[in-house]
């Protein structure tokens, strides 16, 4: 754009508008200005003004033409077409992109050289300051795990903040950025912060020293009241109401919002918070807590609901906050639950009650974790018959709020997956060496602090059995789908693996799920310095979960050698058809219990409160008019559907296997 200096005509003229400058000389404009627009500015430093022409539309369908007015503009550079009014103080160091409204704010400035949040230490998961790492612009929930849970691996830790710090050098400047059509209305402080395209910023009291990165199809929104410092918020994200945060990373298509307060915490992936608190959080993809009197502190965290009251405990110490806890993707608190820190919750298992002793149940997943008489109770895997276990597995993709083009998180929503049933496989094992070291006669069992009462053992193992192989017969149906198979040999053909990686330990890393041994390579890179920047070991994670069903299949058959002893490309057409039939029976087994616990949301039991004047029968159908109907509910059809739709691929593939027997006997 071709910028000129005002003539004396013009400069007159602003003047008549009641505008001043401390030196003309150094406003500059262009052929496009229309001065009749500018009224009642001050300039100071160096300026430049693009375009004025045209009209913005805002809140009410009220229409105003674009100008500049009751404004100081120090040391900026406006873009085209903007609309800037009422600045009490002034707008300092900015460069400000096109069709921008910028309304009745105090002050907008950037003093000094800044990385606007990029290099900001957030202390996570450790108050103490143990698993401290910088935030950047681009961080994603892999590279926070590594940063906070591998700390032991120095040279490895030393790279990456080196990475991250030459990111934040590389954007550091004296000038903020206003992106592209943003709108910044009603807000009183404003620094050192830049700006992304179509952000609308609208009554925030106090932002400082964070990027808002926010896109044209990826807008973000930041509300009313809103205090935020040392910080920086990404694309499709809400921040709303009152909302304080500091030293806090707030990821992709998150919501904080009515008076959330959050410190040292990073928030990745679709995670909400609303009225309640987080201090020193890793709140991995989809964290949810909705409650005024909800504390989540020095945790780690995943696809998590908390309940009203959750709070835990990192007190009890000597030389300083050092205790922290990890609940495993999946787990759940309810009202006034209680952990105290160190702890280590398993995946998908629902925590009842207080707990004031240190518990470990990270190999028993998918149980209840419920206080009785001040001990700690578990009922291993009977949230494998949940339904509601089933419908917040299926929820979780629908609500991904990210635009497709930004996802900087690896997000695997798989409810089984070797993670989750490598925990089930030694879950079972546990079971069984409790069972055989304390014999079949006892009441209760006892495991790292634990209380498992005999029926609860049996019932998780046969659990766990069930999970196991429906796990197990997803796998082998899901690889011969579709694949020709014209023989014994083609088939053990498609069965063997073609991945090398993928057996032993599989680790969940803040949402995608993989082999250690991948994960311990991709660390290994880095300290060899293979990985030469940010943006290659994004690519890295992003080439890690591509490959996840592949590594899977290698982690399936060794399970499958561990369970059967043989090795899976050696079944036959026979084998096979054994191993459908007992897949069918676990999976129409297990939903008929999702089945039956949906059965209970719709009992007379449940329906107390309904039809609050009326008898038995209006209770029912006031129920039914607000609550639905049991048999046509979406999650009972969902549960009957997949039964249909499981018995029949069964059915299928026994059919594909008993062609293939007659035809190879002939």
């Amino acid at each position: 754009m071709k910028y000129q200096q005002l003539t004396e005509q013009e400069i007159l003229k602003l003047e008549s508008q009641g505008c001043s400058a401390e030196n003309w000389g150094d406003v500059l404009i262009t052929s496009k200005t229309a001065l009749n627009n500018i009224r009642h500015v001050h300039f100071s430093g160096k300026n430049k003004i693009g375009e004025i022409s045209g009209e913005n539309r805002s809140y009410g369908n009220v229409i105003r033409p674009n100008g500049i007015s009751y404004a100081h503009l120090h040391n900026c550079k406006i873009g085209d077409r903007p609309f800037i009014k009422n600045i009490k103080n002034y707008i300092a160091n900015y460069v400000v992109g096109d069709d921008v409204v910028i309304e009745n704010i105090d002050i907008m400035a950037t003093e000094g050289e800044s990385c606007f949040g990029n290099g900001v230490i957030v202390e996570c998961i450790n108050e103490g300051g143990g698993r401290a790492f910088p935030i950047f612009d681009y961080l994603s929930a892999q590279m926070a795990y590594i940063l906070s849970m591998y700390r032991h691996r120095t040279q490895m830790i030393e790279y990456l903040t080196s990475m991250i710090s030459a990111h934040a050098h590389s954007i550091k400047s004296d000038q903020g950025t206003v992106g592209d059509h943003v709108v910044i209305c009603n807000v009183r402080k404003l620094k050192n912060v830049c700006i992304g395209e179509y952000a609308r910023i609208d009554g925030a009291s106090s932002l400082e020293n964070g990027s808002i990165n926010s896109y044209k199809e990826a807008p973000i929104y930041i509300g009313n009241e809103v205090m935020a410092k040392d910080f920086i918020i990404s694309s499709d994200s809400l921040v709303d109401n009152a909302t304080l945060i500091s030293k806090c990373f707030v990821g992709q298509g998150c919501v904080l919002d009515k008076h959330y307060s959050a410190e040292n915490s990073v928030f990745f992936a679709n995670s909400q918070g609303f009225n309640g608190e987080a201090s020193a959080i890793f709140a991995g993809p989809f964290t949810v807590t909705h409650h005024k009197s909800t504390l989540l502190i020095a945790g780690m965290f995943s696809f998590m609901n908390a309940g009203s009251g959750s709070n835990q405990s990192n007190h009890m110490y000597k030389l300083g906050p050092i205790h922290q806890g990890i609940l495993e993707r999946g787990a759940k608190t309810t009202s006034n639950s209680y952990l105290l820190w160190p702890a280590k919750v398993g995946a998908f298992t629902l925590v009842m009650g207080r707990h004031y002793h240190n518990t470990d149940s990270s190999d028993l997943p998918f149980s209840y974790l419920i206080e009785n008489n001040d001990e700690s109770v578990l009922a291993p895997g009977v949230n494998l018959r949940s339904v509601g276990t089933v419908r917040d597995a299926q929820k979780w993709p629908k609500r991904d709020r990210r635009h497709e083009n930004y996802r900087n998180d690896c997000i695997n929503f798989n409810l089984l997956s070797p993670f989750t049933i490598n925990k089930m496989y030694e879950g079972l094992q546990i079971l069984k060496e409790l069972e055989r070291v304390s014999g079949h006669n006892v009441d209760e069992y006892t495991y790292q602090g634990l209380k498992i009462r005999r029926p609860a053992l049996l019932r998780g193992m046969e659990l766990y059995r069930v999970g196991i192989y429906k796990f197990l017969g997803n796998s082998l149906i899901s690889r011969i789908y579709q694949k020709e198979i014209n023989s014994t040999k083609d088939l053990q053909k498609v069965l063997k693996p073609d991945e090398p990686l993928g057996k032993g330990k599989w680790v969940d890393v803040g949402g995608l799920i993989c082999p250690l041994e991948v994960l311990d390579q991709l660390l290994d890179d880095i300290e060899n310095d293979k990985i030469p920047c940010l943006n290659s070991l994004q690519e890295y994670f992003a080439n890690i979960h591509s490959k996840y069903y592949e590594m899977e299949w290698t982690w399936v058959a060794d399970l499958f050698e561990k369970l059967e002893g043989r090795k899976v490309e050696s079944l036959t057409p026979e084998d096979f058809i054994k191993l459908v039939e007992y897949w069918k029976e676990s999976v129409v087994g297990l939903d008929k219990t999702l089945y039956d616990d949906a059965k209970k949301e719709f009992s007379l039991s449940t329906q107390v409160g309904f039809g609050v004047d009326g008898d038995e029968e209006e209770r029912r159908l006031d129920f039914e008019s607000v609550r639905g109907d049991f048999d046509t509910n979406s999650n009972v059809q969902e549960i009957l559907e997949h039964i249909k739709r499981k018995t029949h691929l069964g059915n299928r593939v026994i059919d594909q296997m008993k062609e293939l027997i007659e035809k190879e006997s002939k």
